[in-house]
């Protein structure tokens, strides 16, 4: 298959897919629901993004998710057990790095700032994938903090720091660098030693079926892979 093109041509008739995504993956798979769209006009991709785990429990509840985009096995892999899904494939990774203001005002430079008196720090929220691995990349580092508040999705820890309601946080690489002049990155020491591995699936009893899974084809293919490594993702 040529890189250069999203994928073969699926001629999906006209319908609209629901494709639910990691809020760390907006940047990416906006492009890549307009690739798939541009391939078979009529299609209309919508994409919702939120938390891992606020998107695992909508689709247990019933939501009409067509596809599902998780920044962890941990959230989709009860769905998968209970039949919601079909089987799950890795397709990106991602670190984490200490998000602060442009010009790093308060000259955060490692993870035990975070926890200095004064320094307001905002994470996720313990049950979404990126306040996970932010637990663990504090505990290897021996760091015990007490966030000002934890955020359901990573999106809304970047807006508390971009807004000025906080200092710092933990975001992963890829929100650092789709925020630029909002906030910038510090790489804290054992960053890379601590990845997060992003699964797919598309979701059982789908009414798209079949685009579901030309999404998912996408989201694999070459092309669907340079336009998650050009938004800082790592191949999985």
């Amino acid at each position: 298959m040529d890189a250069g093109k999203p994928g073969p041509a699926t001629g999906l008739e006209p319908q609209t897919l629901s494709v639910y995504a990691a809020a760390s993956l907006t940047g990416a798979f906006d492009e890549l629901a307009l690739l798939l769209e541009d391939e078979n006009p009529g299609v209309d991709v919508q994409v919702t993004y939120d938390g891992s785990s606020t998107l695992a429990t909508q689709i247990a509840a019933g939501a009409p998710a067509d596809v599902f985009a998780s920044a962890d096995q941990k959230n989709l892999q009860p769905l998968a057990d209970d039949g919601l899904t079909g089987p799950a494939t890795r397709f990106a990774g991602n670190t984490l790095r200490i998000a602060v203001a442009p010009g790093n005002p308060l000259k955060i430079e490692n993870l035990a700032d975070l926890a200095r008196p004064g320094v307001i720090t905002v994470l996720c929220a313990a049950q979404v994938p990126c306040g996970a691995a932010s637990a663990t990349l504090l505990a290897n580092a021996g760091v015990t903090l007490t966030p000002a508040s934890e955020e359901q999705n990573v999106t809304a820890v970047v807006t508390k720091i971009a807004g000025g309601e906080a200092d710092a946080g933990l975001v992963y690489t890829t929100d650092v660098a789709a925020n630029p002049g909002r906030v910038e990155g510090v790489t804290p020491a054992g960053a890379d030693a601590v990845v997060g591995h992003y699964p797919i699936a598309v979701v059982e009893g789908s009414a798209h079926a079949e685009a579901a899974q030309a999404f998912v084809d996408l989201v694999l293919s070459p092309a669907g892979q340079a336009v998650l490594a050009a938004h800082g993702f790592l191949a999985p």
